[in-house]
């Protein structure tokens, strides 16, 4: 399901107009990563958390040339599912 899929289900399951559900799509989406980037923590009971997760500098191989590489440290948003969420998947 890409973006645009998402928008639809909304405006169906809310009577907003696309629109409208698009605005709200894109202000959450916002939001998450404002959030993210200030450090925090989104918990959506039932639903999941997203979070931001350190990643550790490490050697990596170039592919094509087999050369050791140095990759920086990073970090990176991470979803972890909820009770719910996981229930309704199995």
């Amino acid at each position: 399901m890409n973006k645009t899929e998402v928008i639809n289900q909304i405006a169906e399951k809310t009577n907003l107009t696309k629109k409208d559900s698009e605005k709200v799509l894109n202000a959450f989406i916002e939001t998450v990563t404002e959030t993210l980037k200030a450090g925090n923590d989104v918990q959506l009971v039932g639903f999941g958390s997203f979070q931001v997760k350190p990643r550790a500098a490490r050697e990596g191989r170039n592919p094509q040339t087999g050369k050791v590489i140095q990759i920086a440290a990073s970090n990176v948003p991470s979803f972890k599912a909820g009770k719910t969420l996981k229930e309704a998947v199995n």
